[in-house]
């Protein structure tokens, strides 16, 4: 007679435990049906689901043969036996479609959790899975005595058939903006691992400046290019032309301005961290900026970028003449840039990666497998599918499975 048995084994982790239990299981010729096991703070949680074909003397026997050999091990074994009908509905859910949500903060509370799972449990979302992601925290950084910050996430693993994902998409996002923490939902896909390109815009996204104000503050109108900028960057005027009227005001500048500005660019917290990773990776990168192209190649030069397609600042006998050369790299360009390199890496737009901040990422970020709104404006975060404004920009290793473990980060 075939039976389906749920064993679950818990106590110190110490080696030997799941050979213990598999021995007996082989004595038996027991089919493995699932098998999971988590460790927390050196606790195991082992689960092992079989099919034998045993009356019920065999199965009584089988079990305490199964305690017998974990009792010495300090491990306490339950068993359940799993009907028929259930075994065939805990199947058909395989045919369910799977989402990742993940949570990124600098420390994940109960409360981050415990709202998270109202969320999902809500629009039909049933977790399967829940695994840390990052490090593990030392006391120090807990307590606040240390000096790096600290960097929390959370990966759930859910599967179901939301109803209205943008409403749960909104909710999501009014939790985030409540708790100031990031939330990233996602369907569990092929891609998720196999991104191959990643188009970053560069100013307040690679580096923590908007280079265009720097060298206005050095040509003496810093002001009046700071308004036009902030106003560009929240979608408040059209991108190219509110560019033409700040570079315009450069005329005049010095040309040796430029080295010094670049030489003092401050990079944004992670990215030294993240291009190295993704080189690891033999991923490509890719500056597709609204900037220049001088301060472009800079960060090329610095990070081993691939590829930079910017604004070349028109620059004659010395002096900025006020223009740029050639088209402007306005939105619409990076979108059409995001899409040329993807067709020239010889990749599907779903490998693609773009991060950016201001309203003129927004169409690349549209058009990729994954856009990630960083440390967006308000307008940005609230169009982007996804958006990180707590951690710096390695969490979007996060967003793509991988550990601290992995040694990438």
């Amino acid at each position: 007679m075939n039976s389906i048995l749920l064993i679950n084994a818990s106590g110190v982790d110490k080696p030997g435990i799941t050979r213990a239990i598999t021995k007996v299981l082989t004595q038996y010729q027991a089919t493995i049906l699932d098998i999971g096991q988590a460790v927390i703070h050196d606790t195991l949680a082992l689960g092992i689901l079989v099919e034998v074909s045993l009356g019920d003397t065999q199965k009584v026997a089988l079990e305490a043969e199964i305690q017998q050999r974990t009792t010495p091990l300090g491990i306490h074994v339950r068993f359940q036996n799993i009907t028929h009908e259930q075994y065939v509905h805990w199947v058909e859910q395989q045919g369910k479609a799977r989402y990742i949500v993940t949570l990124l903060a600098r420390q994940v509370t109960a409360e981050h959790i415990a709202e998270l799972t109202v969320i999902t449990s809500k629009h039909g979302l049933n977790i399967d899975s829940i695994n840390r992601l990052s490090g593990r925290t030392s006391l120090d950084v807990l307590q606040g005595n240390a000096d790096n910050l600290s960097n929390a996430c959370v990966e759930f693993s859910a599967r179901g058939t939301p109803d209205n994902i943008a409403a749960l998409r909104s909710e999501f996002m009014e939790l985030s903006g409540r708790m100031n923490i990031d939330i990233a939902f996602q369907r569990d896909s092929v891609y998720r691992r196999n991104r191959r390109l990643v188009c970053f815009d560069m100013d307040s996204t690679l580096i923590e400046a908007e280079v265009i104000d720097e060298l206005a503050k050095a040509a003496g109108v810093g002001e009046q290019v700071a308004a036009i900028t902030e106003a560009a960057m929240r979608g408040e005027l059209d991108f190219k032309q509110s560019f033409v009227r700040r570079v315009a005001l450069l005329k005049g500048l010095d040309e040796s301005v430029l080295a010094g500005i670049a030489e003092n660019l401050r990079l944004t917290e992670g990215a030294e961290k993240l291009i190295f990773s993704l080189k690891k990776l033999g991923y490509k990168t890719a500056i597709l900026s609204g900037g220049f192209n001088y301060f472009g190649r800079y960060l090329q030069a610095k990070l081993g970028i691939d590829y930079v397609y910017a604004n070349e600042l028109d620059i004659v006998d010395g002096k900025v003449t006020g223009n740029v050369v050639g088209t402007v790299v306005d939105g619409q360009r990076k979108a059409e840039l995001l899409a040329m390199l993807a067709q020239q890496e010889g990749i599907a737009l779903e490998q693609v990666i773009a991060v950016g901040d201001g309203a003129n990422d927004l169409p690349m970020l549209s058009v990729a497998g994954l856009g990630v709104a960083f440390r967006a404006k308000p307008l940005v975060k609230a169009s982007a599918e996804h958006a990180i404004s707590t951690l710096g920009l390695d969490a979007i290793l996060y967003l793509l499975g991988f550990r601290e473990r992995d040694k990438l980060l």
